[in-house]
């Protein structure tokens, strides 16, 4: 039985906003994109979207290492760039609904839920002071 009163809109947003951080400071985000990124551009092999791979690996290995807010900004960042180079390429609409197009897709749509739940993490993440 809710409190009078209390909103649930709020405790709903609240909630949408935290799985979101979430995700920005996990570590599976930046290799899963690096993986679908080899996926597509390795065979054959295409120069400037694999550069994004070993950048995408590093972030997780930021993580991994205790700089989960760090690496948040770096996917984000590095999202967003790759998410420019892919829409500059024209797909077919027919290609669009094969593996590959079905691929193409689930990158694009990985690489903007980096982009804002990296930018969230990446903005409102609290790093803890080190000590030497």
């Amino acid at each position: 039985m809710p409190m009078p009163g209390a909103d649930k809109t709020t405790d709903a947003k609240e909630g949408v906003l935290t799985y979101m951080r979430a995700w920005g400071e996990s570590s599976v985000p930046p290799t899963a994109l690096a993986t679908l990124i080899t996926a597509q551009h390795f065979r054959p092999f295409q120069k400037l979207p694999m550069l994004f791979v070993p950048v995408l690996l590093f972030s997780s290995y930021l993580n991994l290492n205790g700089f989960p807010v760090d690496s948040a900004g770096v996917t984000s960042a590095w999202s967003a760039a790759y998410l420019v180079v892919a829409r500059r390429r024209k797909q077919a609409f027919t290609s669009k609904f094969g593996a590959r197009g079905a691929i193409r897709g689930l990158t694009l749509g990985l690489c903007a839920a980096n982009i804002v739940s990296g930018g969230l993490a990446y903005t409102f993440g609290k790093r803890e002071a080190r000590e030497e």
